[in-house]
């Protein structure tokens, strides 16, 4: 079987449409309720949110569902992601809940679920998890004396700064260093500021507004043109760009470029690997990961390993081979000595620490760790039911680019797992080249998507 329901990162869709609407979540939270019944104990399970206006609508839903099947829940409001895979596990819970979209637009929203060891579900739990959406809840309903309860946790946000603050280095402080740091507006407004300041450091915090419609809007992570000028007019040191949910991380030196992912995995795990804390060998990132990335680990003489795009994928593969630093280029960045999940926080202290300790070398200089091979990538929409992919023009072109790039590039072409869109990456180390070959696939996939719109409208 094959999810249909759930994506790379949950289930995701516009707001108070098919399939994220309130009576779906209810089912997903009856179904879940049901795939993580584990004896005769009180049941618990942890909620959060971003800070997006459908939070109110999703919430109440999810409570009512697990309540339903006598499952108590603990609402902890607007929080990182990270932090509440970590409230999951502290409090022994029976799973987690996250209702965000991540860096989508507040237009979207989503629900992202963990076990009761604060990880993300595997597809096989997620394919369970829709079959028993698809059953009756009747037998399964609690009796009246049995129904859930649900409490507010007034002290999840100091948890988790105290958290988080633990995982920096003991014996450094942040003093001295000026910070921009871009909340996104949300889930971690509150949080990301006064964890930064309380470590020492002069604070200059932007996207800390939260309005309810105003989350990744022209800031965070998939936007940093803010941060980039606010760097610059306060003569700030660096600045931190993390998106709706925190579990992602991009940074701005302080002449305002950004530094992506990979560059961000790439020196915290030379940092780790002089240390000799770095565990497996290597650092694990996705197939998106950049391939100067990988030539300089060779070089370190540690290895990249790659998986399919999505940050569950690279946690699965830690885990698996003893890996302690992963990610992706996109801004995850997973160290699972502190998290169990992306944290773009705690992960922004790592590189912190080897900022401190590098004897004033500016960020422009400590977190270019590699020269980058020119890469390209495009995104192609397509209308949903339609397979461009399957089209023959369409192949064509992939296997004329594949034969272009020979053994001096890559080329990837895959759909997303959150969006109708067809994602055409090529990298290698004639740009001319990954330019003109990221084009022509995605001409082709642009011609054949609207042939296809245009038949189905006949």
């Amino acid at each position: 079987m094959t999810r249909h329901l759930f994506g790379t990162d949950g289930i995701r869709g516009t707001a108070n449409v098919d399939p994220m609407t309130a009576e779906t979540a209810l089912r997903v939270a009856m179904a879940t309720a049901l795939q993580f019944r584990r004896g005769n104990h009180r049941h618990r399970v942890v909620i959060g949110k971003d800070t997006r206006l459908s939070g109110y609508l999703l919430e109440p839903a999810l409570t009512a569902g697990f309540i339903s099947m006598g499952m108590d829940v603990v609402l902890v409001g607007p929080l990182p992601t990270p932090a509440v895979a970590m409230l999951t596990r502290s409090l022994r819970a029976d799973m987690g809940v996250v209702i965000s979209a991540s860096h989508n637009p507040y237009q979207d929203n989503g629900i992202k679920l963990f076990g009761p060891d604060g990880y993300k579900l595997s597809d096989e739990v997620e394919i369970a998890i829709e079959t028993r959406m698809g059953q009756p809840f009747a037998p399964d309903l609690a009796g009246s004396p049995d129904l859930g309860r649900a409490s507010r946790m007034e002290d999840a946000t100091g948890r988790y700064i105290e958290y988080v603050k633990n995982t920096f280095p003991r014996g450094l402080r942040l003093d001295g260093l000026k910070i921009v740091i871009d909340c996104a507006n949300g889930a971690a407004y509150r949080v990301a500021p006064k964890v930064l300041y309380e470590l020492g450091a002069e604070v200059i915090p932007i996207g800390v507004s939260p309005d309810g419609t105003n989350i990744n809007k022209g800031c965070g992570a998939t936007a940093t043109q803010s941060l980039q000028e606010q760097v610059i007019f306060h003569a700030a040191d660096l600045g931190i760009a993390l998106d709706g949910d925190a579990d992602r991380l991009i940074m701005v030196d302080e002449a305002g470029r950004p530094i992506d992912g990979d560059q961000l995995m790439t020196l915290i795990a030379s940092s780790w690997a002089a240390s000799q804390t770095l565990r497996g060998g290597g650092v694990v990132a996705t197939v998106m990961s950049n391939l100067g990335m990988e030539r300089h680990l060779t070089g370190l003489g540690l290895h990249l390993a790659r998986t399919p795009v999505g940050d569950r994928y690279v946690v699965e593969m830690m885990r698996e081979r003893g890996y302690n630093v992963g990610g992706e280029q996109s801004g995850h960045v997973v160290l699972s000595d502190y998290s169990t999940t992306g944290d773009g926080l705690i992960a922004a202290l790592q590189v912190l620490a080897v900022l401190i300790q590098s004897n004033g070398r500016p960020a422009s200089e400590l977190c270019r760790v590699f020269a980058p091979v020119p890469q390209k990538l495009t995104n192609v929409r397509f209308s949903p039911g339609s397979t461009p992919l399957d089209d023959k023009m369409v192949q064509s072109a992939i296997r004329d680019g594949e034969a272009r790039l020979a053994d001096s590039g890559r080329l990837l072409i895959r759909k997303s797992g959150t969006e109708p869109l067809i994602r055409v990456m090529a990298e290698g180390d004639d740009e001319a080249l990954v330019l003109q070959v990221v084009a022509d696939i995605a001409e082709s996939i642009r011609v054949s998507a609207e042939t296809s719109a245009a038949g189905a409208a006949s």
